[in-house]
């Protein structure tokens, strides 16, 4: 099994865990990136971002002295966002630490695709940015089938738990009939499923501890995920999408 969750657009340099063990697998890939974002002009960056002008002038500065290969952390502990706060690595131990190592991808769109303790320093760049590079208009086409044959390598299913922006980028390559399953995590208006942004990373999050917890890599397990108020829906259920339901009363965001 492997689990591939999206990154978040906060990010840190955390100095105070455990150090990252290797560079990222498509590191030439992204020098490549790196070298097309120092080639364009302070206001074309922002541009690129869409955000405001102080996450673009912060961002601007990293991008003028970057180095991807220096001053490092791991992937796991440099992501700050909602799903990141309930996933917690921080306080995982060891075997935790292992399971999501082995089992974990991050799908980036400057790294293309991350291990927990790949090196990483702080960037700012959505998959879903229209960045024309090599021939290609966006980093779609330009990460192309990579990202989902390293992901699908000696792997019997994957469960996703990454955004559409995201495992879009995978999808369209898989190797058939690799399964792909996806956790849905909503909450029933009239007879509709309807996912709520903030709660759905929080779940996304919640899930990956709960795997890690107990070591779960079958879906009978994945099944009994019952955190934060969330139960698994075996009737709105198939074999492609574990759907989990709540109420959401009892769930503080």
């Amino acid at each position: 099994m492997k689990i591939i969750i999206s990154p978040a657009k906060k990010m840190n340099v955390d100095n105070d865990c455990l150090p990252h063990r290797d560079l990222p697998t498509f590191l030439p890939q992204t020098e490549e990136i790196l070298r097309a974002l120092k080639g364009k002009s302070d206001a074309q960056l922002q541009a690129l971002w869409r955000c405001n002008d102080a996450l673009a002038a912060l961002n601007i500065q990293r991008i003028r002295s970057m180095d991807v290969r220096h001053n490092l952390s791991p992937a796991i502990f440099s992501y700050e966002g909602i799903q990141y706060q309930h996933m917690a690595p921080n306080v995982f131990d060891l075997t935790q630490l292992e399971f999501i190592q082995s089992h974990l991808r991050i799908l980036s769109g400057f790294y293309g695709v991350l291990r927990p303790f790949d090196g990483v320093t702080p960037y700012r760049l959505e998959m879903g940015a229209k960045l024309p590079l090599g021939g290609y208009k966006d980093l779609y086409r330009h990460w192309g089938p990579r990202l989902a044959m390293e992901i699908a390598h000696d792997c019997d299913f994957i469960l996703n738990l990454a955004s559409k922006e995201y495992s879009k980028a995978i999808v369209p390559h898989l190797p058939h009939p690799m399964p792909f399953v996806t956790c849905t995590f909503g909450t029933l208006v009239g007879e509709k499923v309807v996912e709520r942004g903030t709660l759905c990373k929080m779940a996304r999050g919640e899930m990956v501890r709960f795997l890690a917890e107990h070591s779960i890599t079958q879906l009978g397990g994945i099944r009994t995920f019952n955190r934060l108020n969330f139960t698994y829906d075996a009737s709105r259920s198939d074999e492609n999408n574990l759907i989990f339901l709540t109420d959401g009363k009892k769930t503080a965001l």
